[in-house]
């Protein structure tokens, strides 16, 4: 089970459905990009060190970019950014979760959809 970014943002500011999807989802894996959006969205080094200590005791496995994944991910980016928008990170967690061969809980299901073979579970916030 791979998080993306959104429901970890969710569950920090202090959705309840965000939450417990997260726990009921122990242990799970995040993309190396989701880890640096919700780095790069801390506003101090406090916030971000609570974070990375919270990742911890969740045991979460940050998934890097492998050679599978960044081919994946040029592919999707040809293919659907004309056509549907396809961003790099979108692009990046999407083959994450493909190359993996895991379920990807996101709420913006509209950014993943379009990519075959991708699994995912719907947050409704």
């Amino acid at each position: 089970m791979i998080i993306d970014s959104d429901v970890l943002i969710w569950h920090l500011r202090g959705n309840e459905k965000a939450r417990d999807t997260i726990h009921k989802s122990i242990p799970f894996s995040i993309s190396v990009v989701t880890y640096i959006e919700l780095i790069q969205g801390m506003r101090d080094k406090k916030e971000m060190n609570t974070l990375i200590k919270q990742l911890a005791k969740w045991g979460v496995d940050i998934i890097q970019i492998n050679q599978d994944i960044s081919a994946r991910a040029m592919i999707y980016v040809e293919q659907y950014h004309h056509s549907s928008a396809m961003e790099l990170a979108d692009a990046l967690i999407a083959a994450t979760c493909v190359s993996n061969s895991e379920i990807l809980i996101t709420g913006n299901e509209k950014h993943y959809k379009i990519v075959p073979n991708i699994q995912i579970k719907k947050f409704i916030r």
